[in-house]
Parts: structure tokens; C-alpha cells; sequence
């Protein structure tokens, strides 16, 4: 960049000084030829009758005008008489002084004289229509002027050109410096700033690519934290299935040995079918639910409206049963026709994961409470509650607040999760509070 402000710099220069040089040399040429046209006029004004209209009489005043050319021609153009060349027979009406002077009375022209061999101005005057009298001197050409005021020129150009590289630098030092310092700010810094307002559209254009340099760099990082977590999640969920099925594997595995050996009496042997029956049960039901869960994201059968209090009632009914046996009432508000864009089966695992829960995990002789409007549906109980520390698991995969309950109906730490990842899909939000020793409160909002 520094060379191509010099170089640019030393031909607006040099370009310059050739168009001063050419506009100074003609006007130069037209002050001479104007000035010289003046004094060939004064010049004329000393001839008079005593001058012979001959060759004689030529040189005598050219000697008086300082030995310039005279010549004497008839009036309609033929040479008389010359101080310098002898040619009477020539005639110079197409001259164009000459012609001038013929029919205005006078002329001026400046052309290079075929004779002398040189540039020269004429002026020729017509005196009384009887005869015409030129007086001619040299003059310099442009091209003469030129070449002798070159090596002036040369001189002045080889200065400029060197003053002006001299400042060129200075000035790309200044120019450059504050660039030099906006790159390095935008190198080393994310907001550029600069005092020049020159430099502050590329300041701003910095700014803007950094600041979209940092987004997509949050976002990368973004991406990359959700791949590991989906990865950890994966290898979690992966580790939790494989465990969660060993259990009954090894059971029915270890009681087909059993079987497969012999030596077993008959009740050994109905204890070691009814315990391979159960496990497969058990095995069959957490496929079933693992497939449950994994269904739920690739869901795309449109929702329509749902009465969740007649599901809800219908619910409670179905359960009521099994919270008898173990002594727990459940007491309801339900208010009536709530009506939610949902599915049936959709709401149905909600309701009916929260409450087999309430069950579940409940006293013998507990109580749980059912309050459902067209807000929020809570499910509260008088169970074991939940430890502090446990209560960012309670929606985790495979998660059990009591291991003892673990694969007990079906239950292997999916009810919750399922639950939680229906209310996401459909808008809504799950919350719990809970004390341990005391209950649990599940809450699911609306809106």
C-alpha cells in the first residue's frame, strides 16, 4: 500500500508539472509573439518618403529597426525589394501578412521563413494602396522555448519528485498508523473504537463482524454443550436400561439353569416358573414403557379437545381400588368440564402416572388430594416426600425416590419422565414441592 501511494502520488506530480510546463511555455510563446507583433508596429512608424523603394533603400532601414528583415513589395504582392534575400520576381500575395495588409490594411503572421530557415514574425502595412513595406524579426518556437527551459525543469522535477516522496512517507505514516492500530485493536479486543470518523465505518464494520464471530462461537459452544449432553443422556439412558433389564435376566436366566439341570422337587419348580413368568412380565413392561418414552418425541399426530374431567373421574374410579388396599383415601375437586387441546392417551398418562405415584409412594392409611380446574392440575399426598437433595432427579430417567418400590406395577423411574416430557411437548409446565417424611405436591399449569 505505501508503494502505491507513492507511485500514484509521483505521477499526479510528474503528470502535473508536464501540464504546467506545456501550459507555461505557451503562454510564454504567445506573450513573445504578442509583445514582438507591438514592436514590429512602433518599428513601422519610422519609415517615411526617404526610404527608396529598393534594395538600397531596404537595408538603410533595416539598419535603423537594429538590422531586422525589410521587405518592399507592389501592391498586389510582388517582392521589390528584400534587406536579406534578392528575389524581385517573387510574389507573396499568398502570404498571409500580405494578404492582410491588402485588404485591411495591415497583417501580422509567424511562420518559418523558407529562406532563413528559421521561425519569424511578420508585419506588413499597406501604405496608400500604392505599396506595402514587411517587417519581419525572429522569434522562438514553442518547441525551442521547451528545450531551453528543459534543464530548469528537470531540476525543479527531480526536487518535487523528492520533496514529494519525502512527504508521501510522512504522510502514509499518519495515514496508516491509526489503520495500523484499529487492525491491532480488532485483533486484540472485541470492540474497536477509533477518534478518526473516517475510520469509524470500519470500526462499526469490525464491531459487527466480531459481534457475529462471538454469536456463532456461543452458538457452536451452545451446540457442542447440547451433543455432550445428549451424548452423557444417551450413555446414561443406555446404562440405566441395561441395568434395569439385568435384574430379570439373570433371574429367568439363573432359574432356566435350574430348570435345565433337574433335582428340582415340584414346589422348587413351580417357585422357579412363577419367578421366570414374573421377571418376563417385568422385562416386557419395561420395554413396553422404554418404548413409551421414546415415542413421545416422534409424536406427530395432531391434538384435539379433551374432557379431562371426565377422564379424570374415570381415572380415579379405575384406581380407587388399589388405594384401598392399602387404606388411602383420595378425596377429589374436580371442576367440571375442563376442556384442553390435547389427546386422550396423552392426558390420561399425566393423570394416571401422578396418582398411581401418590399410591405408590404413599402411608398405609395416607390421604391424597385431587384438585383439577381449567389452570392447573395439582396432585398432592401425605407419602414419603422427597428428599432435598433428590428433588432435581425426581423428573430423571430411571429415578426412584424409594428402590424398594423399584419394578413394583410396572415401575421402573419412567412414570415422571414420561409425564415431564408430555407437559414440554404440549406447553406446560410441572412443577413439585415436597417435604420428606411428610408428601409431595405435583402441580401442572395450563397456561
Amino acid at each position: 500500500m505505501k508503494w502505491r501511494i507513492w507511485i500514484l502520488s509521483i505521477l499526479i506530480l510528474v503528470t502535473s508539472l508536464f501540464v504546467f510546463a506545456f501550459t507555461s511555455t505557451q503562454i510564454y510563446y504567445r506573450s513573445t509573439v504578442d509583445k514582438s507583433a507591438e514592436f514590429l508596429r512602433v518599428y513601422m512608424n519610422f519609415f517615411d518618403s526617404s526610404f527608396s523603394l529598393d534594395q538600397d533603400g531596404a537595408k538603410s532601414f533595416s539598419r535603423l529597426l537594429g538590422n531586422a528583415r525589410v521587405t518592399f513589395l507592389d501592391k498586389t504582392g510582388n517582392v521589390i525589394a528584400d534587406s536579406i534575400a534578392n528575389s524581385p520576381h517573387e510574389n507573396h500575395f499568398e502570404r498571409e501578412e500580405v494578404k492582410d495588409a491588402v485588404f485591411h490594411g495591415e497583417g501580422f503572421a509567424v511562420r518559418g521563413s523558407s529562406t532563413l530557415g528559421k521561425n519569424m514574425i511578420y508585419y506588413c502595412r499597406n501604405f496608400n494602396n500604392e505599396f506595402l513595406v514587411r517587417i519581419s524579426v525572429f522569434t522562438d518556437s514553442m518547441r525551442s522555448i521547451f528545450v531551453r527551459t528543459f534543464p530548469l525543469f528537470a531540476f525543479f522535477s527531480v526536487t518535487l519528485i523528492a520533496l514529494c516522496l519525502l512527504l508521501s512517507s510522512v504522510a502514509v505514516h499518519f495515514i496508516l498508523a491509526p489503520v495500523s492500530r484499529l487492525a491491532e485493536n480488532a485483533v486484540h479486543s472485541t470492540e474497536v473504537k477509533s477518534s478518526y470518523s473516517e475510520l469509524k465505518p470500519i470500526a462499526d464494520i469490525l464491531n459487527e463482524r466480531n459481534k457475529n464471530i462471538q454469536n456463532q462461537l456461543n452458538e457452536i459452544h451452545a451446540e457442542k454443550e447440547l451433543v455432550e449432553k445428549a451424548r452423557a443422556s444417551k450413555d446414561e439412558f443406555i446404562s440405566n436400561v441395561t441395568h434395569e433389564m439385568n435384574t430379570p435376566l439373570t433371574s429367568i436366566h439363573g432359574y432356566a439353569e435350574l430348570l435345565d439341570a433337574g433335582g428340582l422337587n415340584e414346589e422348587q419348580r413351580n417357585v422357579a416358573y412363577k419367578t421366570i413368568m414374573t421377571q418376563s412380565e417385568r422385562l416386557t413392561n419395561l420395554i413396553a414403557c422404554i418404548i413409551n418414552y421414546s415415542e413421545i418425541d416422534s409424536d406427530e399426530l395432531p391434538p384435539y379437545e379433551v374432557d379431562f374431567s371426565a377422564l379424570a373421574r374415570e381415572t380415579l374410579v379405575a384406581l380407587k381400588p388399589e388405594a384401598q388396599k392399602r387404606n388411602i383415601t383420595i378425596t377429589e375437586e374436580i371442576q367440571d368440564s375442563v376442556i384442553l387441546m390435547s389427546r386422550h392417551e396423552l392426558l390420561s398418562e399425566i393423570f394416571g402416572n401422578l396418582v398411581r405415584n401418590a399410591i405408590k409412594y404413599n402411608k398405609e392409611g395416607g390421604t391424597i388430594c385431587v384438585f383439577l380446574d381449567k389452570n392447573k392440575l395439582v396432585v398432592s399426598d401425605t407419602g414419603i416426600g422427597i428428599a432435598r437433595q433428590n428433588m432435581g432427579k425426581v423428573f430423571s430417567r430411571f429415578f426412584t425416590v424409594d428402590k424398594s418400590h423399584n419394578g413394583k406395577n410396572g415401575g421402573f423411574g419412567l412414570g415422571l419422565a414420561v409425564v415431564k416430557k408430555i407437559c414440554k411437548k404440549s406447553g406446560w409446565n410441572i412443577s413439585v414441592e415436597s417435604t420428606l417424611g411428610k408428601g409431595s405436591a405435583f402441580t401442572v399449569e395450563f397456561s
